[in-house]
């Protein structure tokens, strides 16, 4: 793998925008703006490494499913910061296996063998439009003779195509927050929709908020009842709030995607718990929820957090005594690994699972160590033309 310099398209602002990338603009602390999509630069691949990387994707999925299923049979909820009474729900939700979508690993890699898990983004994971679409067209635009890891698009068709054959309403709700300004949240779920709609079944697009309760069911703004829907909002934001014990009470006639389980996967606690499962394993970085246990350099991840939010690296020069001055949610302690460095800028590779199985890739990088709010998304080809 390699940073290649590259030029941009003309008009490409408009032609992202066009594609459903309307959240490019970054606004900087100084109150300039900075481009989300850069394609000023882009990443090459080779075949070899990206059939390696999916295959370790997939040994992943695998191994973090084992972890719920540990969780599950051992009752560690209270580690994930699990109330008492969604216990058995999730539980439920497991050994049922509802319909599952998508998620999307984070993976440090510089182009050595091997990769290193980051965290799991399993329940609501955004930059999805980014690396299903805008890439792809970026490559037909100016590579059109190369590949690329990127087979998102028509995963998440197929992935529709079989959830919709066991569903006996083929209207599927898709719900996002409207609180989210950067339209990020309502193109994704948009983008999902259509993904749906590509496989046959009926959509209609809704805010969270217009969800209500007639005291047996969820019903939309028309009065519909919502049987089944896809939600582009976070199951432990769902647990917090009033409505929270109906979604996922076994009498409610809602099929939730993602399902309930996901809560595990989406959890940090989820690293402290792969790691005492597989310890040593090459894909995993050392990770605890006691303590840091003896490391001199480590990350303290909320268990909670989303995207890189409230992350605190912690290297010999400072040490956390008590890391509850941070907050008071739990906390997952695992090894400082420096994003790579390609030229200045730290990347981070975001591996998508659909399905169960590896779909594909975006890369983000930044100046911080911290993949935040003001990374960016550069686009990448596999060395081998298309076909090979």
């Amino acid at each position: 793998m390699r940073r290649e310099a590259s030029t941009p398209r003309p008009d490409w602002d408009t032609t992202v925008r066009a594609q459903g990338l309307v959240y490019i603009d970054t606004e900087l602390p100084d109150g300039g703006l900075m481009s989300y999509w850069d394609e000023t630069a882009c990443y090459r691949l080779e075949l070899d490494e990206v059939l390696r990387l999916e295959e370790a994707t997939d040994e992943l999925h695998r191994m973090a499913v084992a972890a719920a299923q540990h969780v599950v049979d051992r009752r560690r909820f209270a580690e994930f910061g699990i109330p008492d009474w969604a216990a058995d729900a999730v539980a439920r939700s497991l050994r049922e296996r509802p319909p599952t979508l998508y998620g999307r690993f984070d993976l440090w890699y510089d182009g050595s063998w091997p990769p290193k898990l980051l965290e799991y983004n399993a329940d609501t994971p955004t930059a999805l439009v980014e690396a299903a679409i805008t890439q792809w067209y970026w490559l037909e635009d100016t590579r059109a003779a190369h590949d690329q890891w990127n087979g998102i698009h028509e995963a998440l068709v197929g992935a529709w195509r079989r959830i919709g054959a066991d569903l006996h309403d083929p209207l599927l709700h898709v719900a996002w927050s409207d609180e989210e300004e950067t339209g990020e949240d309502h193109m994704t779920a948009g983008y999902l929709a259509e993904t749906a709609h590509q496989a046959g079944l009926l959509t209609e697009l809704i805010p969270m908020r217009e969800i209500g309760w007639d005291g047996r069911r969820f019903r939309d703004a028309a009065d519909t009842p919502v049987t089944t829907c896809f939600k582009l909002y976070p199951w432990e934001w769902m647990l917090a709030e009033p409505y929270g014990p109906l979604a996922l009470a076994p009498g409610t006639p809602t099929t939730w995607i993602e399902p309930a389980w996901k809560l595990l996967l989406s959890n940090k606690a989820l690293l402290a718990v792969l790691w005492e499962l597989y310890p040593g394993h090459p894909y995993l970085l050392p990770a605890y929820l006691d303590s840091p246990r003896g490391m001199t350099e480590y990350v303290v991840k909320p268990l909670l957090g989303r995207e890189g939010a409230s992350v605190r690296i912690v290297t010999p020069a400072e040490e956390i005594t008590n890391p509850g001055i941070y907050g008071d949610e739990g906390w997952c302690y695992q090894e400082f690994r420096a994003l790579p460095s390609f030229d200045g800028n730290r990347l981070v590779l975001g591996s998508w699972v659909v399905g169960g199985e590896s779909a594909g890739a975006g890369l983000r990088e930044s100046t911080s160590l911290i993949t935040d709010g003001y990374a960016r998304f550069l686009p990448h080809y596999v060395s081998a033309p298309k076909g090979a």
